[in-house]
């Protein structure tokens, strides 16, 4: 079960992927992706990933498929192995085995999951059954957040933005079960309709609770309505991305003041928190209108939320008639899904959800050398160079920031792989027969293990995503960069392939890690992670006068229909994706010093060096799930990604050729940060 304590600003990553479902990803420099019937001065994307497109049309249980996705697909075949072999019963199996083996077979055990049906909600519905007045929601709400249910709010523990050497706690908006606020006040037509379709999947979870109809139909209106006042005192994406928008640390009596509706105490103790000097209420709005429900509403209207958080929360991990309509509803009708994914795809991932470093452990041993880390630590130097040159050329950049920002990439940390010391699990009980009971503990421990953070100096070698995971992340307040194994296979990590589709498919991605500390959030941290502005006024108008060019452009391309992309939501993506491609280049054109431009299938080194970017982000995706992403997500699409990228760089249209005001030779109009 997915953990739901949530930070006040996450760390910043490459892509939102869904978990993938088809064939072996092919290796990095892919002539059969090609399209050549387009020319790549006018759709590079298009060029580069038409073949790919056409051979691999989307999988009915995915909303989206893309190269990302056939790596997910490759590493889940490996953990489904590793998770079968581990599931048999065996007199040999370590501690490591029992816990991720029953796990997945509690998880695989349709038939028992059916036989059980909603028996096992019954100790979570008591709970609330048992209300007896609204002074007791805290210490019921905290319950519900240590097995990872999110009503309400949420509470977590993360580094201080002012002293990142620290950890705090943080109390923050949730509670919502649409994707973000906006699904709550937008009144467009697919808006209205959408909520419609929401209040009718929320009745019927709750008929599968045990509601009769017309009780189920008016909780469905009752949850709509306190949903849409939390959505209503939640603050927009856009404004999120700001870090001063999202820190305003306060002693717990700060916080008690403006919420005396909600004993803050009996929160605290009921998730088992340490002492809580001071706290980051990174919303407060928020939680005035918190208050201002808790005041208003009623016991009987509280106690119908929260049972539609339990079941909404719990559904994965039911009898199939909680699976199929919650599928119904977040699957098909959010993400335009048109079957649900297979039961071992979903139970890898929750197993890799709550034992990712125990399931992470065994999956490195089988997919990556010492080899491997180290020519990807040769990489990451490389490119590390890379933009060191690009910060000493910079003209808009004065002397006073230019050497603050070349101490601030010196100081990046880089951990490649796995960690050095993986989790112990011991603690975690985990049953053969009891699937929503281990998602629950498995909640639990990690909870456990968060909130113990609070109060003490920052783990600097704590990872954020697990092993196997398909992605990279920079997180400002370690200034460290990610590079989990899941992500460094083929086509993104090739031990076998030339340096050219290397440098241009995971080159671009630690360009894009390390320009990350330096987009629009980023560069609000300094070198120690802490938040301080160290640029000059005049520097930082610069920046985001250029920024804003990045604005401008991704903001007139259209995600679906009539649905633009939010230039000012993905802007720290693009500057992270057009700094990351340009420094990769830096640093291949290094690697070529005084070696023969040797042409491979008739491409120059250049040429292939684009081509694996570009085909890095072959996808497609469904109409609904793009509209979704265009409200919810930080990244562009991939298509985006590509062509609004090369599109700003002169070295593109050198390499291939292209006149002045090609698509893809923006020129006059080119967006240029880092």
């Amino acid at each position: 079960m997915r953990v739901q304590i949530i930070v006040a600003m996450a760390v910043t990553a490459m892509s939102l992927a869904p978990v993938g479902s088809a064939a072996e990803p092919a290796k990095g420099f892919d002539l059969t992706a090609l399209d050549k019937t387009v020319d790549p001065c006018n759709d590079f994307f298009q060029y580069a990933c038409g073949g790919w497109m056409k051979a691999n049309p989307i999988p009915g249980d995915q909303s989206a498929w893309g190269r990302w996705d056939e790596l997910i697909q490759a590493n889940n075949l490996v953990l489904r192995g590793i998770l079968e072999k581990a599931s048999a019963p065996s007199a040999t199996r370590t501690p490591v085995d029992q816990k991720i083996g029953d796990y997945y077979a509690a998880c695989m055990d349709e038939k028992g999951l059916d036989a059980k049906g909603k028996a096992p909600l019954e100790p979570e519905l008591a709970r609330i059954a048992a209300l007896k007045t609204k002074a007791e929601l805290p210490e019921l709400i905290g319950r519900q957040h240590v097995v990872g249910l999110g009503s309400l709010f949420s509470f977590s523990a993360d580094q201080d933005f002012k002293d990142a050497t620290q950890v705090i706690a943080i109390a923050d908006q949730g509670g919502l079960g649409l994707p973000d606020r906006d699904y709550y006040l937008k009144d467009d037509a697919k808006s209205v309709e959408l909520r419609q379709k929401y209040v009718a999947h929320v009745q019927a979870m709750l008929e599968r609770a045990g509601d009769t109809p017309a009780v189920a139909a008016a909780g469905a209106k009752t949850v709509m309505t306190i949903e849409t006042a939390l959505a209503k005192a939640s603050l927009d994406l856009v404004s999120r991305r700001e870090p001063l928008n999202i820190y305003h640390k306060q002693t717990l009596a700060e916080l008690q003041k403006p919420t005396p509706s909600f004993a803050w105490d009996k929160y605290l103790s009921a998730v088992g928190a340490p002492p809580v000097a001071a706290l980051n209420v990174a919303t407060p709005d928020f939680f005035k209108g918190l208050e201002a429900q808790l005041a208003k509403t009623s016991l009987d209207d509280w106690k119908t939320y929260l049972r539609w958080q339990v079941v909404h929360g719990a559904s994965p991990y039911l009898a199939s008639t909680f699976v199929l309509a919650n599928f119904d509803f977040y699957g098909k009708t959010l993400q335009g899904q048109a079957e649900m994914r297979p039961r071992w795809k979903r139970c890898v991932q929750y197993t890799d959800d709550d034992l990712g470093e125990a399931l992470g452990r065994v999956f490195v041993e089988k997919t990556f050398g010492a080899d491997g880390k180290e020519r990807m630590a040769r990489m990451v130097l490389a490119l590390r160079k890379g933009l060191d040159k690009d910060i000493r050329e910079l003209a808009w950049m004065s002397e006073v920031t230019r050497r603050k920002a070349l101490a601030k990439l010196e100081a990046v940390a880089t951990k490649i792989g796995a960690p050095d010391k993986y989790r112990d699990y011991a603690t975690l009980e985990i049953k053969r027969d009891d699937l929503l009971g281990n998602g629950f503990r498995g909640n639990a421990f990690e909870w456990k293990r968060q909130l113990a953070k609070i109060g003490r100096p920052v783990d600097r070698a704590e990872w954020q995503m697990t092993p196997p995971t398909v992605n990279a992340y920079y997180n400002p307040l370690l200034n460290d960069i990610n590079f989990p194994v899941g992500i460094l296979q083929p086509p993104f990590f090739d031990r076998t392939a030339d340096d050219a589709s290397n440098f241009g498919a995971i080159g671009a991605v630690i360009g894009h890690e390390l320009s990350h500390g330096f987009d629009d959030q980023g560069r609000q941290f300094a070198a120690n992670g802490n938040l301080e502005d160290w640029w000059t006024d005049a520097d930082g108008k610069e920046f985001e006068k250029r920024a804003e060019c990045f604005v401008d452009q991704y903001s007139g391309y259209t995600a679906v229909g009539d649905v633009k992309l939010n230039g000012q939501l993905v802007l720290g993506e693009n500057v992270a994706d057009n700094g990351g491609l340009r420094i990769a280049l830096y640093a291949f054109q290094d690697t070529l010093a005084g070696k023969p431009a040797t042409p491979v299938a008739g491409f120059t080194p250049e040429q292939r060096f684009f081509i694996g970017f570009g085909q890095s982000w072959c996808e497609t995706r469904r109409d609904e799930y793009s509209r979704m992403l265009a409200q919810v997500d930080v990244h562009s699409p991939g298509r985006f990604r590509t062509n609004g990228t090369v599109a700003n760089m002169p070295e593109f249209a050198k390499a291939f050729g292209c006149k002045a005001g090609a698509p893809m030779a923006r020129a006059e109009k080119a967006c240029r940060v880092w």
